[in-house]
């Protein structure tokens, strides 16, 4: 089973959740836009991931240039940042047991599927 921490509105997160349904994988999709991740849940799926919460921030959005540019946050305040403007995670993040990809290019998700 893949979970996918899906925005719709996102081109790279719609081609993605496409190459997980033309591999017949069972998904369970998370729009976390509208479901958003516990400080806990966002801790678990960065460890899955292997990286650090700053990597995973989209820099290009309002509430970053706004709130956040120039500025120096640790791991946990940007988790925090990130709980609190969902906007600011980077997506797709596609969840297959203890692992997990940045659909960032989609292809990334093919190293999840049998």
């Amino acid at each position: 089973m893949l979970t996918i921490y899906h925005n719709p509105r996102c081109r790279k997160s719609r081609e993605t959740l496409s190459l997980i349904n033309d591999s017949n994988s069972d998904v369970e999709i998370v729009e976390y836009l509208v479901n958003t991740p516990t400080v806990k849940e966002l801790s678990v799926l960065i460890d899955k991931l292997g990286m650090q919460a700053g990597e995973i921030v989209r820099k290009n959005e309002a509430v970053f240039k706004e709130k956040y540019k120039g500025k120096t946050l640790t791991h946990d305040e940007w988790i925090e940042a990130m709980v609190q403007y969902p906007k600011l995670i980077e997506r797709p993040i596609v969840v297959k047991g203890n692992e997990a990809v940045l659909g960032r290019p989609p292809e990334n998700v093919l190293q999840l599927i049998d």
